[in-house]
């Protein structure tokens, strides 16, 4: 895998689908298929001959409560990232309540209230990241307690915690250290911090105080970074589920492009890759991520679930970023894809890989429990006929 994003040559294209949601999922019905019925992930994968995706973390791995408290505002302190946040000069009151978990944040300029929700049909979905309920912002009168509150956010290392998350991983793929799902302050307040139409209600409203609020969650960001790229990972995962809808061209060059491009700068200087969370709706965005300097396009999920095809995804990068995924989860569903089409499906799918280079290939976003077991190990087969990559 680490010879794909190199461009080096490689025995065969890495496949790594993910499969923690479809695992789980299973796992928890009592269906895995016959043969792996009492197995792990690490065991399936390997008997497969697949590479373990190791990108998203099991958000309910958790030690103790306290790590999943702040997933409200954009931030999470697994045991498995390579850093930690602390808040300094908050109180934090939190209630549980069934499935959800109410949080209060008093702060000396006023009081915050989020609540998330985990219920048994995400269990059974092998859902593992919580809904948010309740947003921390609900209106301007918020911004002074949200400034506050991330003024007094300090991130320090957690590497002896990712160390330990990735050594049963070895060489059965990348151990990507989880830091963000977003990719910069503004994009943090859109994605986590209120809800989507009260961002966009706010950047006409009240435009320069949304803007102070990003310039005051700078400072921890930049802390945040300069953590996670010094961490012993050779890929750090920053920034997550775009769409040109949401984050349209413009928006992104002004909000995240410069955010990417200086972790990328700042990961490359430690010889470590930029991973980020490609899997919506790309059109217009392709040229903003090679300007980024990305290393990984991780979960690329081109049509028919979006409108670009594999072939202008793979054009457009033409080895500069590496794909990983790539296959359409809905390729896996016999409801929305006969056997028959699926054959078809792979026999183009499998001409627009071309020569195969720069590719980590898996499922997009991520498996489906409905996927068909069978045509998992098709995949696998194919892979195989395909060959070597990059040899003389």
């Amino acid at each position: 895998m680490l010879a794909a994003i190199r461009g080096e040559p490689t025995d065969r294209i890495p496949w790594a689908p993910r499969l923690d949601l479809w695992y789980r999922a299973h796992r928890k019905a009592g269906t895995l298929p016959g043969k792996y019925k009492d197995a792990t992930l690490f065991e399936l994968c390997d008997d497969m001959g697949m590479g373990f995706h190791a990108v998203v973390p099991d958000f309910q791995d958790l030690r103790t409560p306290e790590d999943d408290i702040d997933r409200a505002l954009g931030i999470y302190n697994l045991w498995t990232m390579p850093c930690r946040t602390i808040f300094e000069n908050v109180k934090r009151s939190v209630q549980c309540d069934g499935d959800r978990t109410l949080v209060e944040y008093e702060t000396p300029v006023g009081t915050l209230r989020t609540a998330t929700l985990y219920d048994e049909a995400m269990r059974k979905a092998g859902i593992t990241i919580t809904h948010v309920e309740e947003y921390a912002f609900k209106t301007a009168e918020d911004y002074a307690a949200l400034g506050c509150l991330f003024e007094n956010a300090r991130a320090e290392p957690n590497y002896d915690g990712y160390l330990e998350f990735a050594e049963p991983i070895g060489d059965r793929g990348i151990a990507v250290a989880f830091a963000s799902v977003a990719a910069s302050p503004m994009h943090l307040i859109q994605k986590e911090v209120m809800p989507l139409e009260s961002f966009f209600f706010e950047m006409n409203d009240h435009p320069e105080e949304l803007a102070h609020l990003a310039k005051q969650i700078e400072p921890y960001w930049n802390q945040m970074l300069d953590v996670v790229c010094r961490c012993p990972a050779e890929v750090v995962f920053i920034g997550a589920n775009y769409d040109a809808s949401v984050q349209y061209p413009p928006f992104f060059a002004e909000h995240i492009q410069p955010w990417l491009a200086k972790a990328a700068a700042m990961l490359h200087e430690q010889d470590k890759r930029l991973l980020t969370h490609t899997d919506g709706e790309n059109t217009g965005l392709l040229q903003h991520y090679i300007d980024s300097h990305i290393d990984i396009a991780d979960s690329i999920c081109p049509a028919p679930m979006t409108k670009l095809s594999f072939k202008e995804v793979r054009d457009a990068f033409a080895g500069r970023i590496t794909i990983m995924g790539g296959v359409p989860s809905v390729a896996l569903l016999p409801s929305s894809m006969s056997d028959v089409e699926f054959e078809v499906f792979l026999d183009g799918f499998f001409e627009d890989i071309g020569d195969g280079d720069h590719l980590i290939l898996g499922i997009s976003d991520t498996t489906p429990p409905g996927a068909d077991f069978d045509r998992i190990a098709k995949i696998g087969d194919r892979v195989e006929a395909f060959g070597s990559v990059g040899s003389p």
